[in-house]
């Protein structure tokens, strides 16, 4: 009986250290304590989506197992700067690399934040890209947007658990990703409202976005001191 809880409890351990490692601790922490995860609203708060132009053609120049561990080597580079920007990573698919900032914990600084961990994923993508033209391999063209708004959070699934965010702000972040540029950090008018104090931006005017019309958009450009960074980075235009 005594070995039967001593292997019960290790299980336990180790279920509850998947669901941190999956979901926001706080969000696991409930799970845990009543079995269920409450959805939330957040007024403000601002998403990132980003991927690889190129792809497609990235998977016919590379071998499956090269390919799978470049594209896992540039997302572990991602998320080990999440927890220095507060930033939470929601998912992958496929190329594509989806986080937000400003959840599950409020914050005022999400968009000066997720612009950070922006121009940290340019700088990891830049330096893996040196060591892939050295080696003789195909570059990597990064693409980023951003969009800031109220967005809806909770866990979905029942055997897998996922937490996902969902509203309006969700789809136009990826908007601003797909009509974004190479090297760019693409975002939108609202997201520019919180952040031009800090950053040098570039109107780009109004942009064509699928199912959205005409948007404004912006290209952030460089951090208007060296408090907001750590790095010191070079005119990007």
């Amino acid at each position: 009986m005594v070995e039967r809880t001593r292997e019960l409890r290790a299980e336990k351990k180790k279920t509850d250290k998947l669901l941190h490692n999956i979901l926001p601790h706080e969000t696991a922490i409930e799970l845990i304590e009543s079995g269920h995860a409450k959805t939330r609203h957040y007024e403000s708060a601002s998403v990132l989506f980003s991927d690889f132009k190129g792809f497609t053609q990235l998977t016919e120049k590379l071998d499956p197992d090269e390919l799978v561990n470049q594209l896992d080597e540039y997302f572990k580079l991602f998320d080990s700067h999440t927890t220095k920007f507060e930033i939470e990573k929601i998912k992958t698919i496929g190329d594509a690399y989806m986080c937000a900032s400003g959840l599950p914990m409020n914050s005022e600084d999400h968009a000066q934040n997720l612009v950070k961990f922006a121009f940290s994923m340019l700088e990891s993508v830049n330096k893996l890209n040196e060591e892939n033209v050295r080696n003789g391999k195909p570059k990597w063209d990064l693409r980023i947007g951003i969009h800031s708004g109220p967005v809806i959070a909770g866990v979905v699934g029942d055997k897998k658990f996922a937490y996902d965010i969902w509203g309006d702000t969700v789809n136009i972040a990826s908007r601003m990703e797909s009509s974004g540029a190479v090297g760019q950090i693409n975002i939108s008018e609202a997201t520019h409202r919180l952040i031009e104090e800090n950053f040098e931006c570039e109107a780009r005017g109004k942009v064509e976005a699928k199912n959205k019309g005409s948007l404004d958009m912006f290209f952030v450009l460089n951090p208007k001191n060296q408090g907001v960074h750590e790095s010191v980075y070079e005119e990007r235009r």
